[in-house]
């Protein structure tokens, strides 16, 4: 529209909750219309009318249930001060209502034909009137698809904040005079918490009127020529990945049903326009929705209006709407296959995904699923034939089982997805309403090249020409059960092992706690050898556990492992794909829960002046380097113990020893029972007396003897302040022998 209008019809909505700038964020009905139409050429003001809108809870009652009636209250005196006042039933009776009375008004003038609504900013139209409308199936008329924003119009004058602007700053830059309205503020505007009251509604519209009034009166002489635009209808389309997205134009919705489509997008941020292709389906690793959707629209300003519906609902579910960035956008919409171009280039058709296709279909087969011959069942013919099937491959060719279906109408695709689950070949097909940006996902997925073509290079400036990796033959001797019970105990687990409790080593159960020291669900068992690891393994794997404290049972998934794996999980590690057994080799993720860690931070011990001279250290500890290039030849009866600079160790968690230590290279030796008699460990903050000691380090003890609390002035350091020192018998018989000092671990 660029010639002026004939006539302006200032318009003023509340709803039953908030106004103002809160206008339409809390979702309530709309309660009241408030118009006054203004003749631009002879700058006359027409009547003032209201319109109530009963609200729909109270339509229907057991002494009463009849259809939309619009009444028209005659003579009969209101405390809004309106000339007429009109009831309707329900909204779409009072659109219908509005729309009749607005034509009836022009044309009664005769002067003109051409009419468009005036608003006091962009809420009335866009995040109440249209949104309340889509959410009950409603159809708009067509004069609330176009209106002036009076701020915006206003602006073209005067240089201000739209933000900031309002009826009274622009009132007084007009020097019009006003009264204050009631339930005002000290600075004169209503409460936007509060409902609008219909007196303050009636007395906005008269100061709209008076605005524009000015505005067309010299010397501004405005003239109101481009109105501001609703879309009626979402358009797809494509992106491609060159194209430049703002990130002031993205958000993304979170929460949408699992089968809500792009037209279901743009019906839930009805009233603000999405820009042509702008709804994408965000899709998880399998290839499903997720409930999350990336929206782009025309403007910072409609992006700002979408922010307002968070939490908003879409049937019985909220949505949450935060920013996104067009880097987000173009991951999931963006495309640069030619063929997808092609085949999305054909507007207004209705797109279906098609999965579990055979690998052999081609486009005979799928078009006679679609339209078979016999005549038997539905047909929905393909729009284009051929043309309109579009494969999914791998890059190498090989079909996927997925393929995309274009059909004209929306009756046509609505007859196809009635095929759901039908047989093509052996195998039932699933059928999916689908979008463009979903198409290009999919795509993009299979087809297109990595993001990083190339492994980069290795460090070797950072990393030692050694590798600190275990030996490629590692022995699964041990069990690792995911899925306990969370109030499975040691006594549970051992009665779910059955027969294989005899092959569990002596304090072979490790429990694995989560950061908040709760059970996590996971289990490490120690057996006798990786031959029974494996038959356990076979023999009880989803099998269910029963809890004697409990009443939930659950199946337990038991794999083998090696005790290096075990050891990394329990030192607060993660194991990758390489480190998983057959088992769950086709799983998605690498079969381990997120890395526990054996007990929250405050378990970690705090520094405390080393225990040997630094002569002796040295001797005892030579430097990593030596270590990994001519490592010692060592007994194989050896354990390891991290050299790590911190250890978080709750022994008490754990039952009813310590965790397995890996056997890496980077990892120093302990003494053994046969090269070396004997060992020491200090225990910074000690305040056990002796049988909490051997409670706590049994797991190392190898003989039952007594426990010696030392001083550590045997060694030749100062005693005062100092923590004491534990022997452990069977480790050690004088004092120049080696030591393990936990505060070096």
């Amino acid at each position: 529209m660029t010639a002026q209008v004939d006539y302006l019809v200032v318009l003023c909505a509340a709803t039953s909750g908030a106004s103002g700038e809160l206008l339409g964020s809390d979702e309530k009905e709309l309660a009241r219309l408030v118009w006054q139409q203004v003749d631009i050429n002879s700058k006359k003001l027409g009547k003032v009318n209201e319109l109530v809108i009963k609200p729909e809870e109270c339509d229907l009652t057991d002494d009463k249930k009849e259809d939309d009636v619009v009444e028209e209250l005659v003579e009969e005196e209101n405390a809004s001060g309106a000339d007429c006042v009109f009831t309707a039933k329900s909204l779409e009776a009072a659109l219908n209502m509005f729309h009749l009375q607005l034509t009836n008004e022009v044309n009664s003038a005769g002067a003109g034909t051409s009419v468009c609504l005036c608003t006091d900013g962009q809420l009335p139209i866009r995040q109440v009137i249209h949104p309340e409308a889509a959410s009950k199936n409603i159809l708009v008329p067509d004069c609330f698809y176009s209106f002036f924003d009076l701020r915006k119009e206003f602006r073209t004058h005067f240089d201000s904040d739209l933000s900031t602007l309002d009826l009274h700053t622009m009132v007084e830059s007009l020097s019009i005079p006003v009264e204050q309205p009631a339930m005002c503020d000290s600075m004169g505007l209503p409460d936007p918490s509060a409902m609008l009251p219909p007196e303050v509604a009636v007395q906005q519209v008269q100061m709209m009127a008076k605005i524009v009034l000015s505005l067309l009166s010299e010397p501004l002489c405005h003239t109101f020529s481009n109105p501001e635009r609703v879309n009626e209808k979402f358009e797809s389309g494509t992106c491609s990945k060159m194209e430049k997205v703002c990130d002031s134009t993205v958000i993304r919705a979170r929460g949408l049903p699992w089968q809500s489509s792009d037209q279901d997008i743009a019906k839930f941020f009805s009233g603000l326009n999405i820009a042509k292709g702008g709804a994408a389906l965000c899709l998880n690793a399998q290839g499903r929705r997720n409930g999350e959707a990336l929206v782009r629209f025309v403007s910072e300003e409609h992006r700002d209006l979408a922010l307002q519906r968070h939490k908003h609902h879409m049937g019985n579910r909220y949505i949450e709407v935060y920013k996104a960035t067009g880097e987000d956008f173009l991951k999931i919409a963006g495309g640069t296959s030619n063929e997808v171009a092609t085949f999305l280039s054909r507007e207004d058709q209705i797109i279906v995904r098609m999965r579990g296709l055979p690998f052999t279909a081609t486009h005979e087969q799928v078009l006679a699923f679609f339209s078979p011959e016999d005549g038997l069942k539905d047909t929905c013919p393909v729009s284009g034939g051929k043309d309109g099937i579009l494969f999914v491959r791998y890059p190498d060719g090989r079909p996927t089982g997925d393929a995309f279906v274009l059909f004209a109408c929306d009756e046509h695709a609505q007859c196809a997805l009635r095929k759901h689950k039908e047989i093509l070949g052996r195998r039932y097909i699933e059928l999916f309403k689908s979008t463009a940006a979903e198409v290009q996902q999919v795509l993009n997925r299979y087809s297109s090249a990595p993001l990083i073509s190339v492994a980069p290079a290795p460090l070797l400036s950072v990393l030692p020409t050694v590798s600190l990796l275990p030996p490629p033959i590692i022995v699964r001797d041990c069990l690792r059960l995911r899925g306990l019970p969370y109030s499975a105990s040691i006594e549970d687990i051992l009665t779910f092992l059955g027969d294989f409790t005899h092959d569990v080593r002596p304090h072979g159960v490790h429990m694995v706690l989560n950061q908040q020291g709760r059970p996590s669900g996971d289990c490490f068992i120690q057996m006798t050898s990786a031959e029974r690891a494996l038959s356990a393994s076979q023999q009880l794997h989803k099998h269910v556990m029963s809890c004697q404290h409990g009443p939930n049972s659950r199946y337990v998934e038991v794999f083998p492992c090696s005790a290096e794996e075990m050891g990394l999980v329990l030192m607060g590690g993660s194991l990758s794909h390489m480190h998983t057994h057959t088992h769950s080799r086709n799983r998605s993720g690498t079969g381990l829960s997120p890395p526990p860690c054996l007990s929250p931070p405050s378990y970690a011990f705090t520094p405390t002046p080393p225990v040997l001279p630094a002569e002796a250290a040295a001797a005892l500890y030579p430097p990593l380097g030596q270590v990994l290039l001519a490592p010692r030849p060592l007994h194989p009866g050896h354990a390891y113990y991290p050299s790590s600079a911190q250890l978080y160790m709750n022994y008490t968690a754990y039952y009813p020893s310590p965790p397995g230590s890996p056997t890496t290279m980077g990892f120093f030796p302990s003494p053994s029972t046969h090269s070396s008699p004997g060992g020491l460990m200090r225990m910074p903050g000690l305040t056990y007396n002796s049988k909490d000691i051997i409670n706590a380090v049994q797991g190392y003890q190898t003989a039952m003897e007594p426990v010696s609390v030392l001083s550590s002035s045997l060694i030749g350091q100062a005693g005062a302040g100092e923590p004491p020192m534990v022997s452990l018998p069977g480790m050690m018989t004088k004092p120049s022998g080696h030591y393990l000092d936990l505060s070096l671990l």
